[in-house]
């Protein structure tokens, strides 16, 4: 197939989900399929970056994205129909190359990923695959509930915009993919296929070392922190849990992993707890070395990628239901879901000290990530619905 990939980001380097979702399937499914990718690119991206996409598709086209906290931007999204997400994706320039690519060349399909850059598609007989990794209107209305009420309004009315926007761009699509059954279920009555997040098997693996009493043991907090909701769960873990983790286990190393770890989560003062900005890139060596990824998700959507990672790599998770929606294991068996303080407390406590089910863990989170999370399966099924969208 020839297929027209348009998406709201340029899926490399690997620094966030979105990226290692896209990146690894479009090394999956170009083997037996052209790719041309049109995307937004950021400022920090740079041409080598463009040309490790060029490895794997034939063509990658970039626009520039524009700076989405703008007066421009915030105006125009209160003065109209459209909601502050959709604006800051609406671009011209794409739109312009869209129909350019689509002018000179015959494509089978077109893949979007996220709703808010379907707007920029010209008119089109051609299928069109829209992949959601959240429901983004969900995931925004959790931040409102969090937010100081004096701008609860405003924000409001955004995600009803949003929430608008979104499903308008459901029902375009021919068909429609979601990152989980539990999303799945919310998008409601639609055709919708599930293509889930996925692991590198091969470079996600478990060193001997996993199956040793090791002491101290470390348990990790990774994440990027220009993200609010990795700073409010990195709060929420310095300010509530570990200190009564480190009073009953002081043998428990507390590892914080991120690039721009703001000063003042640097600057507390807690035992046993490391603050590391400059730990590898490649993220299959940081969980080598750690024994229990702690993940409080309370906001967001979709399956989360590090607790993927880590399942995969022998690292025991410890996560919210919200941080394990997408992955079908069960709690105590492939990973381990609370939703108190008290209880994260208690979990991470009991993983410190009890080998057999700290290993028991760990062999059934792999089996389940090499049943379910393979990305050469998870291309395949993506590779389904192309041909489902096709008929």
């Amino acid at each position: 197939m020839k297929i027209l990939i348009v998406s709201s980001y340029l899926p490399y380097p690997l620094f966030s989900g979105g990226a290692v979702r896209l990146f690894n399937l479009l090394k999956e499914i170009s083997k037996e399929n052209q790719i041309t990718l049109i995307c937004e690119k950021r400022d920090y991206q740079t041409e080598n970056d463009v040309k490790e996409l060029e490895k794997i598709c034939k063509k990658v086209i970039t626009v520039n994205r524009k700076k989405q906290w703008s007066v421009s931007n915030i105006l125009k999204s209160v003065f109209s129909k459209n909601s502050f997400l959709v604006t800051g994706h609406t671009l011209p320039l794409m739109r312009k190359k869209i129909e350019e690519e689509l002018n000179e060349n015959k494509y089978d399909l077109i893949h979007v990923e996220t709703f808010y850059v379907l707007q920029n598609l010209p008119n089109t007989s051609l299928p069109i695959v829209l992949v959601e990794h959240n429901i983004e209107y969900l995931v925004y209305k959790r931040f409102v509930d969090q937010a100081p009420k004096i701008l609860k309004p405003f924000l409001s009315l955004d995600v009803h915009k949003i929430k608008r926007q979104e499903e308008e761009c459901w029902n375009k699509a021919t068909k429609l993919v979601a990152v989980s059954e539990e999303e799945k279920k919310l998008m409601g009555s639609k055709d919708i296929v599930v293509v889930r997040n996925g692991v590198d098997t091969e470079k996600y693996k478990i060193s001997n070392i996993k199956y040793q009493t090791k002491n101290p043991q470390w348990v990790l907090f990774i994440g990027e922190f220009r993200w609010i909701q990795n700073i409010n769960a990195i709060n929420n873990i310095l300010n509530e849990i570990w200190p009564k983790i480190h009073e009953k286990n002081k043998d428990l190393k507390l590892w914080v992993v991120g690039k721009n770890i703001p000063e003042n989560i640097k600057n507390k003062k807690l035992e046993n707890v490391v603050f590391d900005e400059n730990a590898p890139d490649k993220t299959e060596e940081i969980y080598k070395k750690a024994d229990i990824l702690l993940a409080p998700i309370y906001v967001g959507g979709g399956t989360s990628f590090k607790i993927l990672e880590a399942m995969a790599s022998g690292t025991c998770v410890v996560t919210t239901s919200l941080g394990a929606e997408g992955i079908v294991g069960t709690n105590q068996n492939q990973l381990v879901i609370a939703e108190t303080s008290g209880d994260l407390v208690d979990s991470v406590l009991k993983l410190s000290k009890d080998l057999e089910f700290r290993l028991n863990l760990i062999k059934n989170a792999r089996k389940l990530i090499e049943q379910k999370f393979d990305w050469k399966k998870i291309s395949k099924e993506l590779e389904y619905v192309y041909r489902e969208a096709l008929k």
